[in-house]
């Protein structure tokens, strides 16, 4: 079992990173490996409905966004992290999983998924709302902690001294193993995935 950790910073040693490794310190403590994937400095194309996804992912290839799917393949859990700026997550990991999920939704069906956001005081929340929204479109179990996931610092490391924060993402750590080792033992017993469909597409145009 894997879980790919998105660090939807630029920084990569930053609150955000330090967050997320919290985490992945609780799942490796569970037997579950973990990646963490910096989505970087450099500029993310937003996507533009262009219709032209491949099997390998967005046409627009001058960013990671297809580095990041092909490891999303092999994943078996997700925890996407941001930190905010303006009571909301980045634009840039916001345009970054536009197109993962524009362009690969399929891969994440019945995945695990749990999202994060680090401030220095608020919009936290209202940033988690938004990054669920990946999942929940996308047919993934959303898994919670004993808080919201959030953590707070201004300044790099300023999150380790959030004692809460911290426990919150160990815990959210341990919630996502529990989940991942559960579906395991469904798939070992023959539980099948459900059959859902998507033959009904509607708009509201009278």
């Amino acid at each position: 079992m894997k879980v790919l950790l998105l660090n939807g910073s630029h920084h990569q040693n930053g609150n955000t990173a330090l967050a997320l490794e919290e985490a992945a310190k609780a799942l490796e403590a569970e037997g579950v490996e973990t990646e963490l994937f910096q989505i970087g400095a450099g500029a993310i194309q937003d996507c533009i409905d262009c219709g032209k996804c491949t099997e390998k992912g967005c046409i627009f290839t001058g960013d990671p966004v297809n580095a990041f799917i092909a490891k999303a393949k092999e994943a078996d859990g997700f925890i996407f992290g941001t930190p905010v700026y303006y009571a909301h997550p980045t634009g840039r990991v916001l345009s970054f999983l536009d197109r993962v999920f524009h362009a690969a939704s399929g891969i994440f069906r019945l995945k695990p998924g749990a999202s994060i956001a680090v401030a220095r005081r608020a919009g936290t929340t209202a940033s988690i709302d938004a990054m669920n929204k990946y999942f929940t479109i996308a047919e993934m179990p959303v898994v919670s902690s004993t808080y919201w996931n959030v953590g707070h610092g201004l300044v790099a490391g300023d999150i380790l001294k959030d004692a809460e924060g911290l426990q919150t993402m160990r815990n959210l750590g341990k919630n996502m193993a529990y989940l991942l080792k559960c579906l395991e033992a469904g798939k070992k017993a023959g539980i099948e995935l459900p059959g859902t469909k998507r033959e009904v597409w509607t708009h509201f145009i009278r």
